[in-house]
């Protein structure tokens, strides 16, 4: 991902079932209007998702492929969710259950001769120990549940070498409605983004050629 621009995408999902309006979409559009911070020097694009896996892949697809992001970030709903959960990988089988148009991945596959699992590069348990916004929880999960967002979710850590994230809300209510949901995607995503950076950091610095690095066989920092 040498190529990555200095640009973030952010998405939600749109209608399904009998879930009319997608607390997903209305907090990226609360975020959107809040944006990343003053101190974030990247730009943020907002795009809505379809909960159709054969759409939401063509567009997971062309978001790396035109976008290259530093990072890409799905935001869905968990429709029996009190928390906000941080998901930390994506799965490559078991889906089961029809999209919107009625639509099932053949054999429940992602892609097929795919890895089973694939990891974010991004430390979901990390972030969740220093986010705080009012009293809302936000903890991590291996199990992003087989629908249309896990699908998602492992196309985008499969394009973007793990720089991807999926973020699970719950719906709106009146104890979160989307302004603050919008408010917590913004110290969450501003979370990952400064782990990220350390990250590369710390990735330079293993690979800068010094003797004295030479010498301890090892990275310094």
């Amino acid at each position: 991902m040498d190529s990555q621009s200095n640009c973030v995408v952010v998405t939600g999902f749109g209608p399904f079932r009998q879930h009319l309006v997608n607390s997903s979409w209305e907090a990226v559009k609360e975020l959107s209007k809040l944006g990343l911070g003053t101190d974030m020097e990247v730009e943020l694009r907002t795009l809505q998702l379809p909960v159709d896996y054969r759409e939401a892949k063509q567009r997971i697809t062309r978001i790396w492929e035109d976008c290259q992001p530093q990072l890409a970030v799905h935001v869905g709903v968990d429709t029996s969710a009190k928390v906000i959960f941080l998901e930390q990988c994506g799965k490559n089988r078991g889906y089961r259950d029809a999209d919107i148009r009625g639509f099932r991945p053949e054999g429940g596959v992602c892609l097929l001769g795919g890895p089973d699992v694939i990891e974010s590069v991004v430390s979901m348990k990390a972030i969740c120990k220093h986010v705080a916004v009012q009293d809302v929880e936000v903890t991590f999960s291996r199990d992003a549940g087989r629908y249309v967002c896990d699908y998602a979710y492992y196309f985008s850590l499969h394009h973007g070498n793990g720089h991807a994230a999926l973020i699970h809300i719950p719906p709106l209510s009146r104890w979160l409605p989307a302004s603050l949901l919008g408010r917590v995607l913004q110290v969450i995503i501003q979370e990952m983004l400064e782990e990220i950076g350390k990250a590369q950091v710390h990735s330079l610095v293993c690979r800068k050629p010094n003797s004295q690095k030479e010498a301890t066989g090892g990275c310094l920092l």
